[in-house]
């Protein structure tokens, strides 16, 4: 088996509010139509072959992958060249793609989950969600494909990676075969840093409320920005990568345990970081009862406190060292898993020496390293409770009585907006 991934640098941050999804849209519709193949002809093709094809944007990077037996390598990489090289974006499949894009977004915007961090996105990150919004989808046409393809897609930003039955030599023949006559005026992307909102003063910045008459449930999460905490920096990443594994990385964190295990309040609790090129984005997030709410947000507040200040003893730390260590090597053991971990490395501009490092890195990681880089960066975080908040203001403002509450009515919710209210 051979994947192989054309990893281009260009993504959300490239587009503006009105146009948010835009690089999503444009890199899904690589794969719907080119010059002499249709989206039905591309599907076939790679059916054939026992293979598939997927592209797609994330934050940080657009991406084409496929992956066939070795075999069948050489028919796989001209569809590859083909769509990448000569879409046609037709009007037809961009419509369709639209649709879908917009019941998905419409849909997920009933789940208090997803609205907890669509909401998170412009209210603490000051940043678009990169699926973007109803209407930024709704207004993306024919041209602005093509325009971000023309900007931002070509050889001066991209890489092919390589993972599976094959040498370096026959790898080079085939990339140069089929991209090495591309010619492109695209630029390489350059990033620029967000400003950040909060600040570091308290263990909780700011508390909004999302209003959601009789949701089901309440959706809690505790929301930081960390400017100028860059992911090519072992200094960074890390401490921060042990101090999630402990905190929020598993069934045996300290927020599983303290929320689900201990007290039966979720069926589960986590946290996660999110890197941007000079930034890092920090959630820590479950969903519980609403009458719960208030309590949950209390308790994910106490454990980024104790991140500050209490000592890790090697009896709860090593293990949460070896769960990453141990998902990484599962990791990289498939040629899809590789892939993806090399294309990590180039979009932050990182030698590939750094995978034959992370099992040292990780295992290097004191607690001390932990306790330094939560004082510095995860105090001053929002939290934002998605719920009915007829349910839970009563203990919300006992629990919070010095902290001012912004409620806003899930009806009036406009993230377009700076006060994320459709009247203001």
């Amino acid at each position: 088996m051979i994947t192989v991934q054309l990893l281009i640098r260009t993504g959300a941050y490239n587009e503006t509010l009105e146009k948010a999804g835009l690089a999503d849209l444009t890199t899904s519709m690589l794969t719907k139509g080119t010059s002499t193949r249709s989206a039905e002809q591309i599907a076939q093709e790679i059916e054939f072959l026992g293979g598939g094809i997927n592209s797609g944007a994330g934050w940080n990077s657009s991406a084409v992958t496929i992956g066939v037996t070795s075999d069948k390598i050489e028919k796989a990489m001209s569809i590859m060249a083909d769509v990448v090289r000569n879409p046609t974006f037709p009007r037809s499949e961009l419509d369709l793609l639209k649709t879908q894009a917009i019941d998905g977004l419409t849909y997920n915007l009933t789940q208090p989950g997803f609205i907890a961090g669509y909401v998170a996105s412009r209210y603490t990150f000051n940043e678009h969600p990169a699926g973007g919004t109803t209407a930024s989808i709704e207004s993306i046409a024919v041209d602005d494909l093509r325009a971000f393809y023309n900007k931002q897609i070509g050889p001066r930003s991209s890489v092919l990676i390589f993972a599976g039955d094959i040498s370096a030599a026959a790898a080079s023949q085939l990339a140069e075969k089929y991209f090495g006559s591309w010619a492109s005026d695209a630029q390489e992307a350059r990033y620029t840093a967000l400003p950040s909102s909060g600040s570091n003063s308290t263990a909780s910045n700011r508390l909004l409320v999302i209003d959601v008459p009789e949701s089901g449930q309440a959706a809690v999460t505790y929301a930081r920005s960390l400017n100028g905490v860059r992911r090519f920096e072992k200094t960074y990443f890390y401490p921060s990568a042990v101090l999630n594994s402990l905190l929020g990385g598993g069934y045996s964190s300290r927020l599983n345990q303290e929320i689900r295990i201990k007290r039966g309040l979720s069926y589960g609790a986590g946290s996660g970081f999110a890197w941007r090129p000079a930034a890092a984005r920090f959630t820590a997030r479950t969903q519980t009862k609403n009458e719960s709410a208030p309590e949950v947000a209390e308790l994910m507040i106490a454990e980024v406190n104790r991140l500050t200040t209490g000592e890790v003893p090697s009896a709860e730390l090593d293990p949460r060292k070896a769960v990453l260590t141990g998902g990484f090597g599962r990791n990289i053991e498939t040629t899809g898993g590789l892939v993806n971990a090399l294309a990590d490395l180039y979009t932050f501009d990182l030698p590939n020496t750094t995978l034959n490092s992370y099992v040292t890195d990780v295992g290097g990681v004191t607690d001390a390293q932990i306790r330094d880089f939560a004082k510095a960066h995860l105090l001053g975080g929002d939290i934002i409770i998605v719920g009915d908040y007829s349910k839970f203001k009563a203990d919300l403002a006992k629990r919070f009585p010095d902290r001012a509450v912004n409620v806003i009515p899930v009806a009036e919710l406009d993230i377009t907006r700076p006060s994320l209210r459709k009247t203001s």
